[in-house]
């Protein structure tokens, strides 16, 4: 038997040689981007069902496979702050069958925060597939601080330094980090308060326990219009539809302050570039769906549809603007 297979492999080798094709040259079988793909596809969430990575993730899955022709398998590995399942896509086999639905801001600032602690390098372990869109953040206040925009805000903490506490979904959330930004751009001291999820954060937001937060637009648009919350400002480039009325942090005079959740597809670093080619076609052509727009944007999630370019173009910009507030504030998991 053992004869048998050393000389089917020998004659395996003869071919390819024969034929002009060295071994070493085809990589992995079923990356071929004419027959690509030819079995299911693991799209890898990494956090628990249920959450709004999973959902949003469960809709791109589903529309991704009826554009590319083939099965989308949604496997859920969470744990570690979407790490775990990060981890398990950089070293799967790069053959674009085992992808990662990810919020990238979120992995590119614990990449930056576990610098080393990690099992995988984000920018050399992953590559982009394709950017899905960006949940819009919003800055509010509980109503009893009496302040209704930013600079009312930055007025307050300079007034009263280290006195003011702000809320967060977790030490390194994209929550927390656009305050942190904030408090670098007006220059303040507000005193971060870590919660284990957005829930508590916001239960403790709105009971007074807390002063300030910056949420994403879908976790506290409820209690904004419940008159609950007092929104600040959405942190957008532009106003948005699901708040139409809130001026933006560059119309109160913070040109800088744009902050979003970035969602995307990553693959493992190697995966051949056809393949890759494949899927963002299959995935901007899903995006650009008036259907699927509706489902993400029910999520909170302004689809955004980008090349594999401009995704790593963005993701790359995601990883200099927190790198640069991590060290400048000198901030930890804390």
């Amino acid at each position: 038997m053992l004869m048998t297979r050393f000389h089917q492999g020998a004659a395996r080798v003869a071919t390819c040689l024969l034929l002009g094709s060295p071994l070493a040259l085809v990589p992995f079988a079923g990356a071929r981007a004419d027959t690509y793909p030819d079995k299911p596809i693991r799209l890898v969430i990494p956090y628990p069902p249920g959450g709004a990575t999973d959902v949003i993730g469960r809709i791109v899955g589903k529309n991704l496979g009826d554009q590319i022709g083939g099965q989308v398998v949604i496997e859920n590995r969470g744990g570690a702050g979407g790490n775990i399942g990060a981890a398990d896509v950089a070293k799967a086999r790069p053959d674009g069958y085992t992808l990662l639905m990810g919020a990238l801001t979120s992995h590119s600032v614990m990449s930056i925060l576990e610098k080393g602690k990690l099992s995988y390098d984000l920018q050399k372990d992953l590559t982009p597939v394709g950017v899905v869109g960006s949940v819009p953040l919003v800055a509010v206040a509980n109503p009893s601080l009496k302040v209704s925009t930013l600079p009312e805000l930055a007025e307050r903490a300079k007034k009263t330094p280290g006195k003011l506490n702000f809320a967060s979904s977790g030490a390194g959330a994209p929550q927390r980090m656009a305050m942190e930004l904030f408090k670098q751009i007006a220059g303040v001291n507000i005193v971060h308060v870590a919660y284990r999820g957005s829930g508590p954060a916001m239960t403790d937001l709105v009971g007074g326990q807390v002063e300030v937060m910056t949420e994403t637009v879908p976790a506290a648009i409820s209690f904004i219009k419940s008159g609950q919350l007092q929104p600040l400002a959405v942190l957008t480039p532009e106003r948005i539809s699901m708040l139409p009325d809130i001026p933006t942090a560059r119309e109160q005079g913070y040109d800088n302050y744009n902050v979003s959740s970035l969602f995307g597809v990553m693959a493992p670093a190697g995966t051949p570039k056809a393949v890759l080619d494949k899927v963002n076609a299959a995935l901007t052509t899903a995006l650009s769906k008036d259907d699927v727009k509706k489902q993400l944007l029910e999520q909170g999630v302004y689809a955004d549809p980008l090349t594999i370019d401009a995704s790593r173009d963005r993701l790359k910009a995601e990883i200099a603007l927190w790198d640069k507030v991590i060290k400048d504030g000198n901030i930890t998991t804390r």
